[in-house]
């Protein structure tokens, strides 16, 4: 199957992964701004990152039932609150208004996540075929894109509010085109498994290990190359750019490798080439070898996620498949609430260097959970 295939057969929900993408990478691009704008030192602006996290999470325990609730609008109104949270913690110099403004955009994020996650999973059941990391490639597409315009508007001197709200006009030009009907399936006659408590786990750590690598790096690369290698705005926000278009290109490979490959072959293959680019990053002396590092460990971490993800919705029934996920992904997303934390806490006592040196011993830490991943025996699929 082909990636343009893919895409076009869940051509809304990758939609909505690229407003999800667009968003993030705009504000990967700003950290060093908003962090002056903060007055905040590298472990205190770590810790307030925890309110996006926060909010993340809390909202995928209950974006199932929104889910339910909203239905074929579900994505509609996710997207809508996304553009609208965003808004507000652009503006924000007092710090612990941050944290709260940031807990809107992580509620926001977090329910347009597991949505448009399980309207992937349930194509995939559907259509037989992997289109996870299609659509994940089109967020990393979108962060990387997104990244690049708001360096040259930092070089242009644009305030974050404008860049913010430009993106979410563009993102709600989308919102008519996303409405998708949903399919919800009843649990078989005289169902009487357990509740697939150790898959979720499992799964989710896998995701895991693969987010809170990938949010350390959407967080501090631009910080680390402008700070630690003395690059300029611009030169900063390749940073995360670089991050993005690898990860994008490793998803849009990983569409056609995991037609190829198991599961497990392209999780331990990944970890350790996504560990490889960490150190590479960390060790570098010039934003040009940080770029090559970033890269190499995008370009790695790219499908770890992505097939956590996936594999939980096969080792579940499919009654469950949408709560599996929302579960799987509140342990895989909890990355973007330590990872920022204990970035800045490493950073501000050992420097970025250190940081990102632990970063690539996490990376490798997904390969014992694939190997244990790759136990779980598959459901039929609907």
């Amino acid at each position: 199957m082909s990636v343009l295939s893919a895409l076009y057969t869940s051509r809304k929900p990758a939609a909505a992964f690229v407003v999800v993408g667009l968003f993030w990478g705009c504000f990967a691009a700003f950290v060093p701004v908003l962090k002056a704008q903060l007055g905040a030192n590298d472990a205190v602006f770590g810790t307030l990152l925890i309110g996006s996290a926060t909010g993340l999470v809390s909202a995928m325990f209950l974006a199932p039932k929104a889910d339910k609730i909203l239905g074929a609008r579900a994505m509609q109104v996710g997207i809508v609150l996304l553009s609208l949270a965003w808004l507000v913690p652009a503006q924000i110099s007092i710090p612990l208004v941050f944290v709260f403004a940031m807990a809107l955009v992580g509620a926001a994020s977090g329910i347009l996540d597991v949505v448009m996650n399980a309207r992937v999973s349930e194509l995939e059941a559907k259509t037989g075929r992997p289109l996870m990391n299609a659509n994940h490639a089109m967020f990393s597409l979108a962060y990387a894109v997104a990244a690049v315009l708001t360096g040259f508007a930092r070089e242009a001197g644009i305030p974050p509010i404008y860049v913010f709200a430009g993106f979410g006009c563009f993102s709600v030009l989308l919102v008519p085109f996303m409405q998708m009907d949903v399919t919800y399936v009843a649990a078989e006659d005289g169902y009487a498994g357990k509740y697939p408590l150790w898959p979720i786990v499992l799964c989710g750590l896998i995701v895991l290990m693969a987010f809170m690598s990938e949010a350390t790096v959407e967080a501090w690369s631009a910080l680390h190359v402008e700070r630690t290698l003395g690059g300029g705005a611009a030169e900063g926000a390749l940073g995360p750019a670089m991050l993005g278009f690898t990860m994008a290109f490793g998803r849009f490979s990983g569409q056609a490798i995991s037609e190829r490959f198991r599961d497990l072959t392209v999780v331990i293959c990944a970890s350790a080439i996504a560990a490889t680019g960490a150190v590479i990053a960390a060790l570098a002396p010039t934003p040009l070898v940080a770029y090559v590092g970033f890269g190499t460990l995008g370009l790695g971490v790219s499908v770890i996620g992505p097939i956590g993800l996936a594999l939980v919705g096969k080792v579940v029934p499919p009654h469950l498949r949408t709560e599996a996920i929302s579960r799987c992904a509140v342990i895989g997303f909890s990355g973007f609430f330590f990872a920022p934390m204990l970035m800045g806490l490493v950073s501000e006592a050992f420097g970025l260097r250190i940081a990102f040196l632990c970063v690539s011993v996490l990376l490798l830490m997904a390969t014992p959970l694939a190997l244990l991943a790759a136990r779980l025996p598959q459901q039929n699929r609907v």
